[in-house]
């Protein structure tokens, strides 16, 4: 049986929201599942003393002009959310605690909390924003509420980071196809070749 595709995802990232849209379909095509991980870009950034593009008066009025286009190019709908970015590790810790008990579940939450952030400008970082999210995506709000206060989450979430580094992550979308790394949306036409065989 062939190895899933590891896809490592921030829910404040628009290309990671872009690349959860298609990669799925794309692993399919090939026989392939998707393993999703949820990590802060925060946590990369600290590592490799970058910062997002936004952060950059010159880069931001074309990142923002970019992350809409690419996402037409998908044929998915997009809504540059006000702010951006956000602290989104309440909704990453929400997602491992689904995934503990099923990550089919987890993969679900990604869906709803990336389309609501990035179609809707739901405010995740915001906690009265989050349990109506969590209540419309079928999840106890007390629950998932409890789930990001929870230590045992919190450390989860660090652990995720802290894993993703040791892997040589450093942004989102992140994937990885047979220990091949490839970062960005923009790499789906490499990912998908690597995928059916072609090791150029």
């Amino acid at each position: 049986m062939q190895s899933p595709v590891s896809f490592y995802f921030d829910f404040s990232s628009p290309y990671s929201y872009i690349a959860s849209e298609w990669i799925e379909a794309l692993a399919a095509r090939h026989g392939r599942t998707v393993r999703w991980q949820a990590i802060l870009l925060g946590a990369t950034f600290q590592a490799t003393g970058l910062r997002p593009p936004v952060d950059f008066p010159l880069k931001r009025e074309y990142a923002l002009r970019d992350f809409a286009r690419s996402a037409r190019l998908e044929g998915i709908p997009y809504q540059q959310p006000v702010p951006f970015p956000i602290a989104t590790q309440n909704a990453a810790r929400i997602f491992w605690w689904l995934h503990a008990q099923d990550a089919d579940r987890a993969t679900a939450w990604a869906h709803a909390a990336l389309r609501a952030y990035f179609t809707g400008g739901v405010r995740l970082d915001d906690a009265a924003a989050l349990r109506k999210l969590a209540e419309r995506a079928g999840i106890d709000a007390n629950d998932a509420e409890a789930a990001w206060a929870d230590p045992q989450w919190k450390l989860r979430l660090k652990q995720a980071n802290e894993e993703a580094l040791a892997a040589g992550v450093f942004g989102a979308p992140w994937f990885v196809v047979d220990g091949e790394p490839f970062w960005g949306n923009d790499r789906k036409p490499q990912v998908e070749r690597w995928l059916a065989g072609d090791r150029f």
